[in-house]
């Protein structure tokens, strides 16, 4: 921080010299912050103990498997509930295959458009080679 003494023709300077109030505040600051006691209280809060997951992976069908999406938004793997990550390593696990299964795609009428679009973004991920709709007869009634 400078420190101006004026002009050189001998008049008095006009501005207010700033720099020692902004270091006493700075020491009024770092005072302050010192004498702030420490939080010495605590809340003991009893949180759940994590268990490994137990599951044991879908069974893999080595001819064809299918994927259904039900009404409640869950996703059927042969009858199976399993979720979108074990989904795309249960399919990856399917490619690795000789001969690759066949995978069926069976969504419920009533079943989420945005869960159909993220498992379809699933199985485009996993590098499916034998992918099909059925049971699209189910539909017909909504198109009449």
């Amino acid at each position: 921080m400078a420190m101006s003494g004026g002009s050189d023709d001998g008049s008095p300077m006009m501005e207010m010299n700033t720099t020692p109030l902004i270091d006493v505040m700075l020491c009024l600051l770092i005072m302050f912050i010192m004498s702030i006691p420490v939080a010495t209280h605590s809340i003991d809060i009893d949180l759940p103990v994590a268990t490994p997951p137990t599951d044991t992976p879908p069974p893999i069908d080595p001819v064809k498997n299918k994927v259904v999406l039900t009404a409640n938004n869950e996703i059927m793997w042969n009858g199976t509930q399993i979720d979108g990550a074990r989904l795309l390593t249960t399919l990856q696990s399917t490619t690795r295959m000789d001969p690759e299964p066949e995978l069926q795609f069976q969504p419920e009428p009533q079943a989420s458009y945005d869960l159909s679009a993220q498992v379809l973004q699933i199985i485009k991920a996993s590098k499916v080679s034998k992918f099909g709709f059925v049971g699209n007869e189910q539909f017909a009634e909504f198109g009449k």
